[in-house]
């Protein structure tokens, strides 16, 4: 089967010490592991973050694991911690500039296997803007933004002149989930990542669906991820919600909830295959693409493997998920 993974992180295996460029605190920096590949993710103020292996910065580590994983393509996009949308602007221009470029130098050196999604300085949609139009220019067929950029849910009118531009350019938008809401309240047991992320992408689909982007912007290309977080499964509280508090919920003249399937896509990371198969049933088998989130642990590491194993799924269904809706996605 082939396989095209709409959701993979990597990062460059090295750059400057940004708190000392810039003269402000809140970056990361990378340092080696003594006697290993591994590299630390370290805060400025010395704190740590995440250990990562070779396969998190080096091309060639990351076509071992597909070949041995049947995986043909993947896609790379930004680890949201490096998003930076609480730097000065021109810094997080500078800084995604330098991303993007590292981005389209590994999918012009490896054209047949990788793709590459550029990042943007969010945080002021002009430079944002003129930076997705040089990830066009560039060859990059979308970006990958955060769930919400600083205090702004992504049905923000300030956004709206970023989602005419998308719409305009045929950039495909990829949505991750990002500094979760509610996660000083529940710092134990992983909670965050584990509540935290499925909740903070439901927040960003209802933003964009009652806000009115999805019927402002009808031929925007927008992929949630993993699964859509807890979204599908919490559809109908949210319709429900819609019916009986209109004087709360519709504020903006928008379709019953259930209205918008088939208006945006997710990915395909549920874990599990029942799950998978309600996901189906909400989102329809044209709009989930089978993706990894790789190469961190709590993604799909052995690449869709549970997908394969489904043999109620027919094999026209599987081709949808394995590779079909992402190139539609893509545009490629």
């Amino acid at each position: 089967m082939n396989k095209l993974d709409i959701h993979a992180h990597i990062m460059p295996e090295g750059w400057d010490l940004l708190h000392e460029k810039y003269g402000y605190k809140g970056f990361i920096y990378l340092e080696d592991e003594p006697g290993t590949d591994a590299k630390r993710m370290m805060r400025d103020d010395g704190m740590f973050f995440r250990r990562v292996e070779r396969n998190c910065y080096d091309p060639e580590a990351i076509l071992e694991d597909m070949d041995a994983n049947g995986v043909q393509r993947m896609t790379l996009c930004n680890i949201p911690v490096l998003f930076y949308y609480w730097a000065k602007p021109k810094h997080t221009l500078e800084w995604s500039q330098f991303l993007n470029d590292f981005y389209t130098k590994i999918q012009e050196d490896y054209s047949d296997r990788f793709i590459g999604l550029g990042t943007l300085p969010m945080q002021d949609i002009d430079l944002a803007i003129k930076e997705l139009e040089r990830c066009k220019s560039l060859g990059l067929p979308g970006v990958e933004i955060g769930s919400h950029i600083e205090d702004k849910n992504l049905d923000d009118e300030s956004f709206h002149p970023f989602w005419q531009a998308a719409q305009d350019l045929e950039m495909s938008i990829f949505i991750h989930p990002w500094e979760m809401m509610g996660q000083a309240d529940m710092r134990k047991y992983w909670l965050p990542w584990l509540v935290g992320m499925p909740a903070e992408t439901s927040r960003a689909i209802c933003s964009m669906m009652f806000g009115g982007v999805f019927d402002k912007f009808p031929k925007l290309k927008v992929m949630f991820a993993h699964g859509g977080g807890s979204f599908a499964h919490t559809l109908g509280r949210i319709s429900h919600g819609w019916h009986c508090r209109p004087d709360l919920v519709n504020l903006n003249d928008v379709k019953d909830p259930y209205e918008y399937r088939g208006k945006f896509w997710v990915d395909g990371i549920t874990h599990d295959q029942d799950a998978l198969r309600y996901l189906i049933s909400v989102i329809g088998e044209d709009r989930i693409a089978y993706g990894t989130d790789y190469p961190f642990p709590l993604g799909d590491l052995k690449h869709g493997q549970f997908i394969l194993e489904m043999d109620d799924l027919s094999t026209e269904t599987k081709e949808k998920l394995f590779f079909r809706n992402a190139e539609e996605f893509l545009g490629i």
